[in-house]
């Protein structure tokens, strides 16, 4: 089973672009932690994201796409980073986001990831005939 543990860093959403972490001994704890996940075999991808400030929503009103860059001056919570994780259970994904040193400041959501055979039957034949929406991961 896949899942994505978003870190959610409270404060986050109204940082200046270009903002990066400063604290060496937290970013060092991250980057171990990062490695323990890696040498577990867990880890498929994990990556920072720059603040809300330098990004951009898409959204569809109308079915028409509308870009609005950031800041999000309606957004309470961001995300800040992101890890893809497989491993046996649910269970074991949310030990995995315990171990995380994260600070008071941050929230790890644990989200499992739709597979194609999470799918009705009719669906899955449907996926399995579109190159793009076959999973390299089965």
């Amino acid at each position: 089973m896949r899942f994505m543990m978003l870190m959610i860093p409270h404060g986050y959403e109204t940082a200046a672009p270009g903002t990066m972490p400063e604290d060496l001994d937290a970013m060092t704890a991250m980057m171990a932690y990062n490695e323990s996940l890696q040498k577990a075999g867990v880890l498929i991808s994990c990556d920072g994201l720059h603040p809300p400030s330098m990004g951009a929503r898409v959204s569809f009103p109308g079915r028409k796409p509308k870009v609005v860059d950031g800041p999000f001056a309606e957004a309470k919570e961001v995300l800040g980073g992101y890890w893809i994780i497989e491993v046996a259970s649910r269970a074991e994904a949310i030990e995995w986001a315990t171990r995380c040193p994260g600070g008071e400041n941050e929230v790890i959501e644990v989200r499992q990831i739709q597979e194609l055979e999470d799918f009705p039957p009719a669906l899955q034949a449907v996926g399995e005939s579109i190159p793009s929406m076959q999973t390299v991961r089965k």
